[in-house]
Order: C-alpha cells, then structure tokens, then sequence
C-alpha cells in the first residue's frame, strides 16, 4: 500500500507561482510513473504532468506546456509540480497519482484557485 500526500494548493493571482508537492509512504520501495491530475468543477479529471520512476522521461498536457515542470526526489519519495504563469483556467483540485506494483494510488488533493 501507498499513501500519497499533496501539499502547496492555494489561492493566487493570475501570472502567479505556485509549487505543488506529493510525498508518498507506506510501501514506496519500486513506485513507478508518478504523475499530477486535476479536475475543474463539471469537468472530467484530465493528466497535467507525468513523470517516470528515473525522472529521465516527462510529458505534459498541452495547456501547461512551457508553464509548468515536473520532477520527482526519489530519496525523498516526493515529487513536484512547479507551476509558472498560472491563469484562472488552472483553478482546480489538482490530484497526485503513482503506480506501485501495478496498482494505482492517488492522493486526495490540494485545491489551486487562480483569481485576482
């Protein structure tokens, strides 16, 4: 079992900064692709970002290209999301999620609210 944990949600203005963190426990030996979801009120949760066990692979949905960065502190068993030039089109509740032994986990979110 693993258990994930989101921090670093918030309100902040449009064009602003904000760093989501995830830091897992329980059985974290071997978590694999690791990744942020959110979802926005009457909307389908959709991926943001993913990242690989090694951290050498990333993808990214194509809304927060160039604006936000993952990555991932495997000593830590934590991974990040940097996000930069924040719109109030990424208000949501953003989820971490992790693949452990072929089973998926997911935290219970941090709400990001963009609005000036």
């Amino acid at each position: 079992q693993v258990q994930l944990a989101e921090s670093g949600g918030g309100l902040v203005q449009p064009g602003g900064s904000l760093r989501l963190s995830c830091s897992a426990s329980g059985s974290t030996f071997s978590i694999g692709y690791m990744g942020w979801y959110r979802q926005a009120p009457g909307k389908q949760r959709e991926l943001v970002a993913g990242i690989t066990s090694g951290g050498r692979s990333t993808n990214y949905a194509d809304s927060v290209k160039g604006r936000f960065t993952i990555s991932r502190d495997n000593a830590k068993n934590t991974v990040y999301l940097q996000m930069t030039s924040l719109k109030p089109e990424d208000t949501a509740v953003y989820y971490c999620y992790a693949v452990h032994l072929l089973s998926e986990y997911w935290g219970q979110g941090t709400q990001v609210t963009v609005a000036s």
